[in-house]
């Protein structure tokens, strides 16, 4: 049975978030604006994503992010809220691709595509000498 069995397309999560200083492309580099950065709505897509088919996943599997292909449309301040969601688009043996947007308050503020890679993690720990971090 390949890992990707349960994983269904349509399947979607979100995660809402309030923009934070330490969320801005200002907090990151010195004099640009204190708003949403790209990279931080880039992250809260992929947690949207790895939580739409985690529990789909067989136990001892993840998904892991492999590539993104997104638009930054519009600027979020500090204080704003932003959605970021995911849903399953297609769904081969050793990948899933899923269709990404975020929203604020008042319109979309980015979109794209985002295929996560799925991973046996005690083989990947042992191909690679790492471990699960101690909660």
């Amino acid at each position: 049975m390949e890992p990707s069995t349960n994983v269904i397309i349509g399947m979607a999560a979100a995660v809402s978030i309030v923009v934070t200083p330490d969320m801005t492309v200002g907090h990151f580099v010195p004099g640009m604006p204190q708003v949403y950065a790209t990279p931080m709505m880039i992250l809260h897509m992929e947690m949207a994503a790895g939580l739409a088919v985690a529990a789909a996943l067989p136990p001892g599997y993840v998904s892991v992010g492999m590539a993104v292909d997104i638009l930054h449309l519009a600027a979020t301040p500090i204080g704003g809220r932003v959605r970021a969601l995911a849903r399953v688009k297609s769904i081969d043996a050793r990948s899933i691709l899923f269709e990404i947007e975020a929203w604020n308050d008042h319109r979309k503020i980015g979109g794209g595509t985002h295929r996560r890679g799925i991973v046996n993690v005690p083989e990947f720990e042992k191909r690679f000498g790492v471990h699960q971090a101690v909660a």
